[in-house]
């Protein structure tokens, strides 16, 4: 029996793991992945942070100033990921995916100290544990676009959470379906390597060369925080979306950061576009969002219309259940390296008080 067991191996995990090795609590990381890094692990070759490196840390230990430039690479953030799990000694078993989380039992009201211990279900076993904090993130649950004709499309359809970097598209037709960072950025690296075109819904929108995650965190910290004191937090800047990475900054440069509306549909070798031209398309890539990988949960909690687990002041129906690291939603700028170890001490502060009582 574990006091604590905690889902996943990113940087949430790895926050609550900094904060839980200073309690008297006895805990354990299980991690779906063979190595460290999380996500991150997945990411395509030439992706970046969109913030400076010390502007990107976990709790603890700052991450490294980047080699190149001042945006750290998908190598460099999995490097450091994998030396702060080292740095301090967190307890983590591989390869062991949980694949349901039951309650086994009626908890009690949230205040109060006693309910059943937790079973988990994992590809390794079985585990118990009396509190349970799930950090698995986004990158297994992607959002797919809606692409009329897409049973019948006979070229490659994936998502950004699997795109593997610009060298499989050499001289191939691709297009970039999605407005964010991801989409720039992919329809960037696939520029000098492919005949690419970038599909979206409405107009992108671009930060200011100057503006990058370090300023919309601070800019989102001030809100947060005169919220928090009763004050009425100022207007947000309304800025734009898609940060200017090196990549991005260089195709806008040279006048190549160009885009047009989403297709009328899919054909079977292409797409047909609203004017009723139809073009050979080799590959589409949605780089289209995510949403919360919750789906071991669902013997013990239900989700809403969004995928989202309804939350009271930041706590799930269940007292030994707790949600890190998915957004906002389960706490400011959680999904961020910055953001997520405010959030994890906050959990573990809420175990700890909880243990206290028994």
């Amino acid at each position: 029996m574990h006091d604590v067991i905690v889902i996943g191996g990113g940087q949430a995990a790895l926050a609550a793991g900094f904060y839980l090795r200073r309690t008297g609590l006895e805990f354990t990381l299980v991690d779906d992945q063979a190595q460290p890094g999380g996500a991150w692990r997945h990411g395509w070759p030439s992706l970046r942070l969109f913030s400076p490196a010390r502007h990107s840390s976990l709790p603890g230990w700052l991450m490294p100033d980047a080699a190149n430039g001042i945006y750290p690479t998908r190598d460099e953030t999995i490097a450091y990921l994998t030396e702060y799990e080292r740095r301090y000694a967190l307890p983590i078993r591989r390869n062991v995916r949980v694949l349901a989380v039951h309650t086994d039992g009626t908890p009690a009201a949230n205040d109060a100290p006693d309910w059943s211990p937790l079973r988990l279900v994992t590809s390794q076993g079985e585990m118990h544990a009396r509190h349970v904090i799930s950090a698995t993130g986004t990158w297994s649950n992607p959002v797919w676009p809606e692409l009329p004709g897409r049973e019948g499309f006979t070229g490659q359809c994936i998502h950004s959470a699997t795109y593997p970097g610009a060298e499989r598209y050499r001289g191939k037709r691709v297009l970039v379906i999605g407005g964010g960072n991801s989409g720039a950025q992919i329809f960037a690296d696939l520029l000098d390597v492919a005949e690419v075109q970038w599909c979206l819904r409405d107009e992108p929108t671009f930060l200011p060369d100057d503006v990058d995650g370090q300023y919309l965190f601070e800019q989102g910290t001030a809100r947060y925080k005169a919220l928090q004191e009763g004050r009425t937090p100022a207007p947000p800047r309304s800025l734009g979306d898609v940060v200017m990475v090196p990549p991005v900054r260089a195709a806008r440069d040279a006048g190549r950061l160009t885009w047009r509306r989403l297709p009328q549909r899919l054909t079977r070798h292409g797409v047909l576009w609203p004017d009723g031209r139809e073009e050979p398309v080799d590959a589409i890539i949605a780089a289209t969002g995510f949403r919360p990988a919750l789906r071991h949960l669902a013997p013990a909690l239900t989700t809403d219309h969004s995928g989202r687990i309804p939350l009271l002041d930041g706590r799930t129906g269940h007292p030994g259940i707790h949600l890190l690291g998915y957004g906002d939603w389960t706490g400011f700028a959680s999904a961020t390296l910055i953001g997520v170890g405010r959030n994890a001490k906050a959990v573990v502060e809420r175990i700890e008080d909880v243990a206290a009582l028994r």
